[in-house]
């Protein structure tokens, strides 16, 4: 009785045990084989044609290239290999999965859909010109070309400084031309970092001849250069946050001006005739060192300029200001001070704080190209103080570059 009970459990024991061991084995042999493909190119924008290859791939059959909903024929050779090509979708983005597939093997692989950048547009020729400034300086390219696809066009000029320490910039002068736009050099005597109060750096000392070497090898090398340059030489010197202002640093009333000529001569004696001095106060408010004592004398500036911001209420002492409100003043004595003189505003930006950032940038292009002698404005696109930038929000860059091209087509 029980060798017979055991010979049937044995039975029964090893008809499971195949039965199990179909159900382990049947899943494995119907899954396709690994075979290896490749990708050529395997990065590239949206709608790129590719060429797929593979191999260990079933011999001499016809298989099936499939990305995302889309299909493409291939055909194996006697080894198990195939060239065939194929199309990232139109609509792809990001990541996206190629795989290829004959009846029992199959491999994939990653296309990386890129997002090619945008065009560099190049500089307007409208009567009212438009400048830049960035934190990186003319050696940034990457800020001035995100710079000119905001605006939808390149600046035509390329604002920025150096102090009494540097040379003369001609690398980045270079850059700058290399981009189809004039150097517009703030040219600032003092050292950086030094503060205010820099007594080897007063107008007198200037004067006098203490930088006499300095300032004579500047102007050889901007002859030397010889291509078109703005200088701006000690801006915004009607305030009080220069050691150049007549107002601090032991500065006296006239020393600014005396300073201002002796340097000019100096420069202008080396033959730089390419260089257009560019004289350019900030825009007056109460309490600035008036303009007329300030102001070298015709023959000695090219181009009057303001600087001027609508810091709106992102400081405790400031509120929103139009941008006529802001400049108009300024630009009325610049016509009486310099009859006939080109008008440049050297620094302009607003904040997004305290009112309509786009509606102000719309208006300040309008403003400007309404005036005559206004030749330009040059944009402070930095995060500083504020964001000055005019991203700063989608809606200030929007308006911005429909002003320019308005003004472009008006």
């Amino acid at each position: 009785m029980f060798n017979s009970i055991k010979t049937r459990f044995a039975a029964v024991a090893a008809g499971l045990g195949i039965a199990l061991a179909m159900t382990v084995v049947q899943p494995a042999a119907a899954q396709a084989a690994a075979g290896q493909i490749a990708l050529s190119p395997a990065t590239g924008p949206a709608g790129s044609s590719i060429t797929v290859t593979g191999s260990g791939f079933k011999a001499s059959t016809t298989g099936t290239v499939i990305i995302g909903s889309a299909t493409f024929p291939l055909k194996t050779t006697s080894t198990g290999a195939f060239s065939a090509p194929a199309t990232i979708p139109a609509t792809a983005t990001g990541r996206v999965t190629v795989t290829a597939k004959t009846s029992s093997v199959q491999g994939s692989a990653v296309f990386t859909v890129t997002v090619p950048a945008p065009a560099v547009p190049g500089v307007s020729t409208a009567k009212l010109r438009f400048g830049a400034a960035t934190a990186g300086g003319p050696l940034a390219g990457a800020e001035l070309d995100e710079v000119a696809v905001l605006a939808g066009e390149a600046p035509s000029s390329v604002l920025f400084y150096e102090d009494f320490a540097q040379p003369a910039p001609i690398t980045e002068m270079n850059a700058v031309r290399a981009r189809g736009a004039v150097p517009l050099v703030t040219w600032e005597p003092w050292l950086w970092g030094g503060g205010v109060n820099q007594p080897a750096y007063s107008l007198d000392r200037i004067t006098a001849g203490d930088f006499d070497p300095y300032i004579i090898q500047w102007g050889q090398s901007l002859a030397s250069w010889g291509y078109p340059v703005q200088l701006r030489l000690a801006h915004e010197m009607n305030g009080d946050w220069y050691p150049w202002a007549e107002s601090v640093n032991g500065n006296q009333p006239g020393d600014y001006a005396a300073a201002w000529r002796h340097v000019h001569d100096l420069v202008a004696a080396q033959g730089a005739g390419n260089v257009s001095w560019v004289w350019s106060p900030n825009v007056p408010y109460y309490g600035s060192t008036d303009l007329a004592g300030l102001y070298p004398g015709a023959g000695y500036v090219d181009i009057v300029a303001l600087d001027g911001y609508n810091w709106g209420t992102s400081a405790s002492w400031s509120g929103w200001i139009s941008a006529q409100d802001l400049f108009a003043p300024g630009i009325a004595q610049l016509r009486a001070l310099a009859p006939g003189l080109p008008i440049l505003i050297a620094e302009t930006a607003s904040s997004e704080a305290g009112g309509d950032k786009a509606a102000w940038n719309s208006g300040l292009v309008s403003y400007l190209a309404a005036q005559p002698d206004v030749m330009g404005f040059v944009w402070f696109h930095m995060q500083k103080e504020t964001d000055w930038r005019i991203n700063s929000s989608s809606a200030s860059a929007a308006a911005f570059k429909t002003a320019l091209q308005l003004r472009r087509t008006s």
